[in-house]
């Protein structure tokens, strides 16, 4: 087949309108399972904050004379702790002519920039208080303060790979994070040995938080609590292909996959023993106007708190792919 001669074709024209979709498409894991799941939070005053923890002791054989004469014990005083809050932030600068445009896929250009930082911002925060492993730093006019993050606190119910150690608290604080071993398969055997530390030191863990390749490892353990679907009469049938709880001796736990938290560790946490301190709260704020442009600053001011680090537990050092 052939063109016709002189047919005004497409290519040729001017003036088409474009075809511009108004929806923005946008894929970033946006899933915090860590601060979703806490149950406490709490506000504080200052940038170094404490807390005091204890414990009941074991139980013990107590049968003593009639008529006896009290020996009294010492009294152990509590445990306190601290860790400090730090600042995480995201900025961003738009022309005053943005302002003016007819835009597609968002009616105003600064008000977007807002919602999508402080998207960003908590996906930062997430990633800050259980996808990193460093000690607690005070900071100073040149060094950024940093909250010891979820791996530098957790010490009593744990494995881990060849070399891994767990990290150290002085004064209170956290001057070691964890030491990184050399990294292993995960095993079902790992996860009960801590459920079951978990259990005697009277934690009551709800969620094991995992990476993506852990999640898969732990979906093929005998512990998987069963999962049945019904197939239906007039539709597609389910395809179950996940663990999403795992029945251990000691009760069942969620299995929780994370893309923030550290992908070579598995989490066992109790959400009661974990909190946010917050000094300044998740805020946008629009900084003095300089030229022709709007400027922004969305940032918080915040901390980890482990109440008992004792109720958690991490399987650590493990394979990733």
């Amino acid at each position: 087949m052939s063109i016709i001669a002189n047919t005004f074709l497409k290519y040729d024209a001017k003036g088409v309108r474009e075809d511009l979709s108004n929806i923005i498409t946008m894929i970033s894991p946006e899933t915090r399972p860590f601060m979703s799941n806490m149950t406490k939070s709490r506000s504080v005053t200052n940038t170094f904050f404490e807390w005091q923890t204890d414990d009941l002791g074991a139980a013990s054989a107590n049968h003593q004379l009639e008529g006896d004469e009290v020996s009294f014990t010492a009294v152990t005083p509590t445990v306190r702790l601290g860790n400090y809050t730090q600042i995480s932030r995201k900025d961003f600068i738009v022309s005053d002519t943005m302002s003016a445009l007819d835009l597609a896929g968002r009616r105003a250009e600064v008000a977007y920039q807002i919602s999508l930082a402080g998207k960003r911002l908590a996906n930062d925060m997430e990633h800050n208080l259980c996808g990193l492993n460093h000690a607690a730093v005070a900071g100073n006019s040149t060094t950024a303060r940093k909250t010891a993050p979820l791996a530098a606190f957790i010490k009593t119910n744990t494995s881990r790979g060849t070399g891994g150690a767990d990290p150290t608290v002085s004064s209170g604080v956290v001057n070691a994070g964890a030491t990184d071993g050399t990294q292993r398969a995960m095993s079902e055997s790992q996860l009960k040995t801590v459920l079951q530390g978990i259990f005697t030191n009277g934690g009551q863990p709800q969620f094991v938080m995992v990476g993506p390749h852990v999640k898969t490892v732990i979906s093929g353990f005998a512990g998987i609590a069963a999962q049945r679907y019904m197939a239906p009469s007039d539709g597609p049938t389910t395809i179950v292909g996940a663990a999403d709880v795992y029945l251990s001796d000691f009760g069942s736990v969620q299995i929780v996959p994370s893309t923030k938290s550290r992908a070579r560790d598995a989490y066992v946490i109790d959400p009661d023993m974990c909190e946010v301190a917050t000094l300044r709260p998740i805020q946008a704020e629009e900084l003095a106007k300089t030229g022709d442009a709007t400027k922004f600053l969305t940032l918080a001011e915040y901390g980890l708190v482990v109440t008992q680090e004792a109720g958690l537990g991490v399987v650590a050092d493990l394979s990733t792919s």
